[in-house]
């Protein structure tokens, strides 16, 4: 079979009529060939051209096959090798391979022995050639995206930044409009200012949110042993506080200890546990569960449970990305940012998130932990 294009073989033997021979039957083959008697001089051509495969004699008098195939490859890294030589000398042959021969033939040898050697030797070759392209390609790539990401997560966080001074603005005249009117405002003029001081309150939290996603893709995890158990009940005292009256039963398991950010899974803990009391705000006996289960593969989920209003699951890929809502916002206030600034935290950690719910019977986060992390 002739190979699929011109391969330039670099042919190195010192018996000159051997040498001829070999390099009229490989050009009869479809190979471009170039024969040389001495070592130093096939060095030479391979530094002024290059060839893809190098076929050496093993045993020639000016330098051997081993010590051609290094300097070839110094030239050329990426030049594959295949020496020749005879039954006595196999074991050098296995040398030669020890130190970079992709192949070796023994001699006299034969055209349907020689020819699938130099077809293996080409495609390995190709495979190195086609993998350091894809290389290049993917480091390309994969600068092209941390600049991208980089840049997205510097103009979130100036805007974000930057948005906060108008609002204030906005804030502080209203209020000083309503002042200076005093008993002047009617009850229209008053309903429309209240409606821009809850446009700015809204503004303000979708604000924080868009920081707070935009520091925790910026910030580095620094890991260290953590009570998850014991900040699950700090959050929860602080929600319960906000609404005593609120009949919830809180269920947070005691001895749940990992390693990881403290700051970073603590926002977790927040937001997933905020969520959970935020949509069971409509049960009459709300239930929030923090716990944790063993997985079939003997890893560790943890997870935050509700009886509340859940979703249906078809829709669940949506719950993760910024601004992704499921449920109105009459029903419930929000901007949808929490669970998106969740699921980066968990992932830097090297863990994954799901859900599990339906509607009207709650919902279930659950995330993990990389087993170097957590114990």
């Amino acid at each position: 079979m002739s190979p699929p294009s011109q391969e330039r073989l670099l042919i190195i033997d010192d018996e000159a009529p051997h040498l001829k021979a070999l390099c009229d039957t490989l050009t009869e083959q479809g190979y471009a060939t170039t024969g040389f008697t001495s070592a130093a001089e096939a060095l030479e051509a391979l530094r002024r051209a290059p060839f893809d495969l190098l076929l050496t004699d093993l045993m020639m008098p000016d330098m051997d096959g081993i010590t051609l195939l290094r300097a070839a490859q110094e030239i050329d890294p990426r030049m594959v090798g295949v020496v020749m030589t005879g039954h006595g000398t196999v074991n050098t042959a296995v040398a030669a391979m020890k130190q970079g021969a992709l192949d070796y033939i023994l001699k006299p040898f034969r055209l349907g022995t020689l020819l699938p050697v130099l077809a293996r030797a080409l495609a390995v070759r190709r495979l190195r050639l086609e993998n350091e392209l894809l290389q290049q390609r993917l480091s390309a790539r994969t600068h092209e995206l941390e600049s991208a990401n980089k840049e997205l997560e510097t103009f979130s966080y100036s805007v974000s930044h930057d948005l906060r001074a108008p609002l204030r603005t906005i804030s502080g005249f209203t209020d000083l409009l309503i002042s200076h009117l005093g008993d002047r405002v009617d009850d229209e003029s008053r309903t429309y200012a209240n409606h821009v001081q809850n446009g700015v309150k809204k503004m303000n939290l979708l604000i924080e949110d868009l920081l707070r996603l935009a520091r925790t893709t910026r910030a580095e995890v620094h890991r260290m042993p953590i009570d998850l158990s014991l900040i699950a009940r700090e959050i929860s005292e602080k929600l319960q506080a906000t609404a005593p009256d609120r009949n919830v039963e809180w269920i947070i398991a005691s001895g749940l200890t990992t390693v990881g950010d403290p700051g970073l899974l603590r926002v977790v803990l927040e937001n997933l546990l905020s969520n959970a009391w935020k949509y069971t705000s409509k049960i009459p006996h709300a239930r929030i569960e923090f716990g944790a289960e063993t997985q079939s593969n003997g890893s560790t989920a943890y997870f935050v449970r509700d009886n509340g209003a859940g979703f249906d699951m078809k829709y669940a890929d949506r719950l993760f990305g910024p601004f992704q809502r499921l449920h109105a916002e009459s029903e419930f206030p929000g901007v949808g940012v929490g669970l998106a600034t969740v699921q980066r935290i968990i992932h830097k950690h090297g863990g994954r998130i799901w859900p599990q719910a339906a509607p009207d019977q709650g919902a279930t986060f659950y995330f993990t932990l990389p087993p170097a992390a957590a114990e």
